[in-house]
């Protein structure tokens, strides 16, 4: 009979199903900028960011606020390995003159009961950190600041909705000389998330479910339009009581939800939570039983004054008549107490109805958390996910039955996720001071970390500075007498012209400049239909040939050429060759490289200070297969800019940025000292990898810039490019995740055996991480490949680290070349100039941001200079064989 009376209490599994979807909608509109307004369920940022990680230490205190008792805790957190904390608490009564009286009285009383606490506990003379848990709806736009939006649970306190409870606190606290600061503002189940949190660190939702319901959990910042910033994570405050409120759970209230809420305080609010809250279910037995009574179905039809009384039954009752072997007789004994006098039928109906009533509770309260829970999932994209529930609340504390319908149903909605629930045992007063003291050690770790990456953040004049020093150590490696003293020593390429359009014929190419090696035939038409086709073969250098001897290099360079030219059937054909050589050589002619220094970790024995076309020469000799007429040998920045000038005439600058770091450029042949003749222009390889070598710019290198240089090939050379180029970024990056590892700001302190390894952080790992369609998710998948067990606060640190890193090597860059690019303006004496420079290197190609952070530095410092940037699609290899054809252009012009 009370089945078919209660049937639409009774919820199935689908129509539970229904109530999840509908939820996670509501969550989507609460998190959105434009739907949240409209939103029921509001979805409040909570500003509390990080999870305990076990570090915090102190003393701290808590006052609680938002039942039936105030609270006032003491907190003390012992960093001893352990993880431990203890608790002092006191209650204090709310009395209902206060929690319906005005704003000024209720925090006067919370001083007073805080005052009168910390003189029982001796506390008057230090000054603590206090976190205040505010159990009402605020919206918060930073930790310590709240404003209410609305009071529930019997609160009426008049003047304070729509003003910050903090600043109020704050007052009340100084006029009462209160020697207090208050750090941060919590909803109790924030604090009852963190309470948890500090005992299971895979605790990341908080659920109360109580007087009041409410649910809070981990949500990644990318998702919550309502606060700036899409790194790490955030923990929002559902508000999840008032779900329901624009109708949307209609089909599921019954006659008596509707009756209990027109008799509540606030009609048409906090739906949901009227239906599963501990404050409003006697009240929902109450008003069945009194119907089933009138219509004679109870108590042979007799309605007693309690059960015309609002609130004469309370959760307590319902929670006694639903005990498992005492039920039927507490049943009795509350029903008689209650003048109804029942027969065993009405006790057995009675306590059926109590059993409805908070099975559906539980029901909804599971579906609702079976919705943040897939949320948190479908948030790290994982198939299964552990995770922990923490939970506080009358409620679920102390109804029989309550806790284990709730898991059932929860585990029976998402079978995808292996859920703890663990019960709060000191409340959310421990929370709030675990808030607190996380916030404390945030902050103090911030300090940390922007100490340490201070030094990477360069403000423009000293960028000025950098593009003024590079500028002056250009016309040192130009002219005749400083020449030989210069670090950037500006060598002649002896590249007289750009191509214009009239080369043709095939040509071989070889390319040499980091571990691959590369061998092309390109075949150039001349005339309307011009066009360049390109056939190229890689070869790996294995490193025991980079570090071996010359010749063994040279023999593998001319093993490939061979394997090459059989590959493509050309091996009787003696062929122009181009060859790209991304090394500092001082040339004689265009066809005479004499190496000056081995550089991106190669150092083959017996080059430096030799022709490397004549090495080349003599390694062909050597096999006797073939010939080749080598007619050029250039750098990679000259094969780049070559490439572009054949799209481009306005090109006359190239540019690496990759594995090394580099720039060429045309320069007026009046400007080149160390070369005769003063007509026309010759591209100049600047070598500026080497800019600084002379201690020029030691103000802007770090302690970790030297620690990178002290463990390279080549210590104390080419410093400039071990500030900017790709083979070096990730390396600064390991140190500097050493440096604050060892001070205790990542990886909980831990080394790991892989960070230990010099070159494990590629600069691969830099563009991956900092590339903002990632998740931190996948950056901490990255970090884990890496061996390093990161959370979300490390990963954030950690991508904020390689973003200060890729950032100052973009910016450098971008000054060096504003140098050279201002230099051309006042070669060619105009106001203005439009140029383009022709760009290579996997660092300008791959990277996320340096591409944009080089072009806007260039147009900071270099005003009057409208550059583009081209990049270069087929790289240094074509640009070797369209230099070979404008050397034979030129050539055959010379003969005529």
């Amino acid at each position: 009979q009370v089945d078919r009376y209660l049937y639409h209490m009774r919820l199935s599994d689908d129509a539970l199903l229904g109530v999840m979807a509908r939820f996670q909608a509501e969550m989507v509109k609460g998190l959105g900028r434009d739907t949240n307004p409209t939103a029921t369920v509001k979805m409040l940022p909570s500003f509390v960011r990080s999870l305990p990680d076990g570090s915090e230490k102190g003393d701290f205190l808590a006052v609680d606020l938002g039942g039936s008792q105030f609270r006032a805790h003491q907190v003390k957190v012992f960093d001893d390995g352990k993880q431990s904390s203890q608790l002092e608490s006191k209650f204090y009564p709310t009395p209902k003159e206060v929690i319906q009286g005005n704003g000024a009285e209720l925090f006067d009383y919370v001083a007073d009961c805080l005052l009168d606490f910390m003189e029982t506990k001796n506390l008057k003379h230090k000054k603590l950190p206090l976190g205040f848990t505010f159990s009402f709806p605020c919206k918060q736009t930073k930790l310590e600041e709240g404003v209410l939006l609305a009071w529930t649970k019997h609160f009426k306190v008049r003047g304070v909705q729509d003003t910050d409870v903090v600043s109020s606190l704050r007052k009340a606290l100084q006029k009462h000389k209160a020697n207090v600061d208050v750090l941060a503002l919590v909803n109790d189940t924030v604090g009852t998330m963190m309470t948890c949190g500090y005992d299971d660190q895979r605790c990341e939702v908080g659920l109360i479910i109580g007087t009041g319901t409410n649910a809070c959990y981990m949500e990644e910042m990318r998702h919550i339009d309502l606060v700036e910033g899409d790194e790490g994570r955030m923990c929002i405050n559902t508000e999840w009581g008032a779900f329901g409120d624009d109708g949307a759970l209609d089909d599921l209230r019954t006659e008596f939800d509707r009756e209990l809420d027109l008799g509540s305080l606030n009609p048409g609010k906090q739906l949901f939570e009227k239906m599963i809250s501990s404050l409003y279910l006697g009240e929902l037995v109450r008003l069945i039983l009194l119907k089933m009574t009138k219509e004679g179905l109870l108590f042979n039809g007799k309605v007693s004054t309690a059960l015309l009384t609002k609130g004469k039954i309370e959760m307590k009752h319902v929670s006694a008549m639903e005990q498992y072997k005492e039920g039927l007789s507490n049943t009795k004994e509350i029903l008689t107490e209650l003048n109804l006098f029942p027969s065993e039928e009405d006790c057995v109906a009675v306590q059926h109805v109590c059993t409805i009533v908070s099975f559906r509770s539980a029901n909804l309260c599971a579906a609702a958390l079976a919705a943040i829970l897939t949320r948190l999932r479908e948030n790290k994209k994982l198939l299964r996910m552990r995770t922990t529930v923490g939970i506080d609340g009358g409620l679920y504390k102390t109804h029989p039955q309550y806790a284990k319908r709730l898991h059932k149903v929860v585990r029976r909605l998402v079978p995808t996720c292996d859920v703890r629930f663990l019960l709060s045992v000191s409340g959310s007063g421990r929370g709030a001071a675990m808030v607190t003291a996380v916030a404390r050690r945030v902050a103090a770790q911030r300090q940390r970390i922007d100490a340490a990456l201070a030094p990477f953040l360069l403000p423009l004049g000293i960028l000025r500075d950098v593009k003024d020093k590079m500028r002056a150590e250009l016309e040192y490696g130009l002219k005749r007498e400083t020449q030989a003293d210069a670090t950037v020593k500006m060598l002649p390429t002896y590249v007289c012209g750009t191509p214009d359009g009239t080369e043709k014929g095939k040509f071989l190419a070889l390319d040499l400049g980091g571990t691959n090696f590369r061998v092309l035939l390109v075949k150039i038409k001349s005339g309307r239909r011009r066009s360049v086709q390109m056939y190229n073969k890689i070869f790996a250098i294995p490193l025991e040939i980079m570090q071996g001897t010359g010749e063994e290099l040279f023999d593998h360079i001319v093993q490939c050429i061979a394997d090459f030219l059989e590959y493509m059937g050309i091996k009787g054909a003696r062929l122009p060759l181009g060859f790209t050589f991304s090394f500092p050589c001082r040339q004689a002619s265009i066809d005479k490289g004499t190496l000056v220094g081995w550089t991106k970790g190669f150092k083959a024995t017996d080059c430096e200070g030799e022709d490397v076309v004549d090495m080349l020469r003599e390694a062909i000799k050597r096999r006797n297969e073939f010939d080749l007429d080598i007619v050029a040998v250039v750098n990679d920045t000259v094969g780049t800019m070559m490439t572009c000038g054949y799209e481009d005439p306005n090109c006359e600058i190239g540019l690496i940025a990759g594995t090394g770091s580099n720039v060429c450029y045309m320069e007026d042949m009046k400007n080149i000292e160390i070369v005769e003749g003063n007509e026309g222009k010759m591209c100049i390889n600047t070598e500026w990898g080497a800019f600084g070598d002379n201690g020029c710019i030691d103000n802007i290198r770090t302690k970790y810039d030297k620690e990178v240089d002290e463990g390279s090939l080549n210590p104390g050379k080419q410093r400039y490019e071990k500030m900017t180029s790709g083979m070096y970024l990730g390396e600064i990056v390991r140190q500097i995740l050493i440096d604050l590892t060892k001070q205790g700001l990542l990886f909980r302190g831990h080394i790991s055996e892989s960070l230990r390894k010099r070159g494990i952080f590629e600069t691969k790992f830099l563009s991956q991480i900092e590339s903002d369609r990632l998740a931190l998710l996948q950056v901490r998948r990255i970090l884990q490949q890496l061996g390093l067990d990161s959370t979300c606060d490390d990963s954030i640190i950690v991508k904020e680290v390689c973003g200060v890193v890729s950032r100052r090597a973009a910016q450098l860059c971008g000054a060096g070349l504003a140098a050279i690019v201002e230099k051309k303006r006042e070669n060619r004496g105009v106001e203005r100039l439009q140029i383009t420079v022709g760009v290579d290197g996997t660092l300008y190609k791959l990277h996320p941001h340096f591409s944009r952070v080089l072009r806007e530095t260039v147009k900071e410092l270099a005003p009057q200079c409208d550059v583009t940037f081209m990049l270069s699609e087929d790289g240094s290899g074509k640009g070797a064989a369209l230099i070979t054809a404008v050397a034979k252009r030129l050539h055959n012009v010379g003969q005529k």
